[in-house]
């Protein structure tokens, strides 16, 4: 039974082909599957699509028939995932075949040679490198070309083609009784036969189901190594060559038969299946080691940095403590020494009173006295080693709080650290900052003096144009005293000199002088002149 990831392998080749423009977009009427199709049909017409843009055969050893067999074998041995390729094992796994079909012997070195160079580059094979690597020899050097061309027909007879066992054989005839050779092809759910090994005429086919069973004949009518189909609706008898051939047909026949009821798919894809799953699972076995390799390396650095400090701290305790016992056998020495002088003064001091018993009986008790004040003096002394030995057990709490505070000290100070270069971080953003303000500022004052310097100039045209205002304004000034005393000296004259000047299209004005004896202007400048006298 074909999966679906079988199926869209070949057209996947297709619809490549078809993508001329690569944006993953393919025309209905460009490809088109029906329902019920050949998948041997579908094969070569994907083929037809794909292989003229990608494969030259006239550098190839192999036929274009084979090169298409290689083409479906790499189909059914690529991974389901796309762009398809092949991995090493299943590569390995295909040459193997192919040198058992052809009877030669594997070469385990060469082929671990070429995949360390392959891996050198990349772990996998796409198809047309599948096809160079078989059509140019690379393995296959030596061989012939015919003996090639029917070991990769073997191949691809049991991998793709799911033809289990193939031979000649003898058939017994259900109505006249013959016996007649054919070429039987045992697949898993049927077993067909033909007139020849070309697969051009086809006699017949015989349908396996879980009812069948396969047995052995003993020898009748001339014929040997005889056995039998049977199932439901007729049986079939067949003469294999030989012993062997007989068992092998009977025991694939079986093995078919066992594998339709456990409801099981052929052999090959089968082990295929198992290939895969074992290489998943090394995989994630692969993985899931680095993972704790990973973990074991980094809690071995902790455990590391653990033990040297604390070997660090014991080393510095030791030498402490050596310190601590070089002071205190110091100061016992130093009080040893001093007991023993004492005892040394007391031992004279006794002899020399021993000299002076006789002599000195009054000085007896001031000796009694000397030696309860040695006693006194020796109670003292321990008392102040007791003291002393106190003394050094605060001494010891005290440096044990001394250490305690310098870890706390380090602490702050590595806090004080990090506050001091979070402080040089906003002081060297401050100085970005600063720097970047002195430019704008820099920027602006070249501005500011470009529009002082502007203004100076603008002041100076202002001042140049006001000076010509004024000389102006005084022309002007003139020029209207000038008018004003001409036009006062005409109005003296009462009407006997007028200027003429043209009518206006306003009604005439009539004064006692007649109409329009006057402009409009000189009128005003009469009613404006009374009415300076009037006020």
């Amino acid at each position: 039974m074909l999966s679906r990831d079988e199926i869209l392998k070949p057209i996947w080749y297709a619809f490549t082909a078809l993508d001329v423009d690569r944006n993953g977009k393919v025309s209905k009427s460009q490809l088109k599957i029906q329902a019920n199709f050949d998948f041997n049909e579908l094969n070569k017409m994907c083929w037809t699509l794909s292989a003229p843009k990608r494969i030259s055969s006239k550098h190839l050893l192999i036929s274009g028939a084979d090169t298409f067999k290689v083409w479906c074998i790499f189909n059914f041995l690529s991974e389901d995932k796309y762009p398809l390729h092949i991995v090493t094992e299943e590569l390995e796994y295909f040459l193997r075949r192919l040198f058992a079909a052809v009877g030669c012997s594997w070469n385990e070195d060469r082929f671990e040679d070429y995949k360390m160079q392959l891996s050198v580059k990349k772990k996998n094979l796409n198809a047309w490198e599948l096809i160079e690597l078989i059509g140019l020899g690379h393995f296959t050097k030596g061989i012939n070309t015919q003996t090639l061309s029917m070991g990769i027909n073997v191949v691809f007879q049991e991998l793709v083609m799911d033809v289990i066992k193939q031979g000649y054989m003898m058939k017994k005839g259900h109505k006249r009784k013959n016996w007649t050779e054919r070429w039987f092809e045992l697949h898993l759910n049927y077993m067909s036969y033909y007139v020849s090994e070309d697969l051009i005429e086809q006699k017949g086919c015989i349908s396996l189901d879980r009812n069948c069973c396969v047995e052995s004949l003993p020898d009748k009518d001339g014929k040997k190594n005889l056995f039998i189909i049977k199932c439901v609706e007729k049986s079939f008898e067949i003469s294999a060559s030989d012993k062997k051939t007989k068992q092998e047909w009977i025991q694939a026949i079986q093995d078919c038969i066992v594998r339709i009821r456990q409801g099981l798919s052929s052999p090959h894809r089968e082990s295929r299946q198992k290939r895969r799953e074992m290489r998943n699972r090394l995989k994630a076995e692969q993985e899931m080691m680095e993972n704790r390799m990973r973990k074991l390396q980094l809690a071995n650095e902790r455990k590391q940095a653990q033990l040297e400090a604390m070997t660090k701290n014991l080393q510095e305790a030791s030498m402490r403590g050596d310190l601590e016992e070089q002071r205190r056998l110091q100061t016992q020495n130093e009080l040893l020494d001093q007991y023993r002088r004492d005892l040394e003064q007391e031992k004279m001091a006794r002899m020399q009173m021993e000299e002076k018993v006789v002599e000195k009986a009054s000085e007896v008790e001031q000796y009694w006295q000397r030696t309860q004040e040695l006693e006194e003096m020796y109670s003292q002394l321990k008392k102040a080693l007791d003291d002393e030995r106190q003394a050094k057990e605060d001494e010891e709490a005290l440096r044990i709080l001394q250490a305690r505070l310098l870890q706390e000290e380090a602490n702050k100070r590595l806090e004080l650290e990090k506050i001091h270069q979070q402080q040089q971080e906003i002081l060297s953003q401050s100085q970005k900052e600063k720097e970047e303000l002195e430019r704008e500022r820099r920027e602006k004052e070249s501005a500011l003096q470009a529009a002082q310097e502007q203004l100076e100039s603008l002041r100076r045209q202002r001042e140049g144009a006001q000076e010509e205002y004024m000389a102006i304004t005084k022309k002007l000034e003139r020029a209207a005293n000038k008018t004003k005393n001409w036009k006062h000296r005409v109005s003296k004259q009462e009407g006997l000199l007028r200027i003429i000047s043209p009518g206006t299209k306003s009604p005439a004005k009539i004064t006692n002088w007649g109409p329009a004896a006057f402009t409009e202007t000189e009128l005003n400048e009469l009613e404006r002149i009374w009415q300076e006298n009037n006020n």
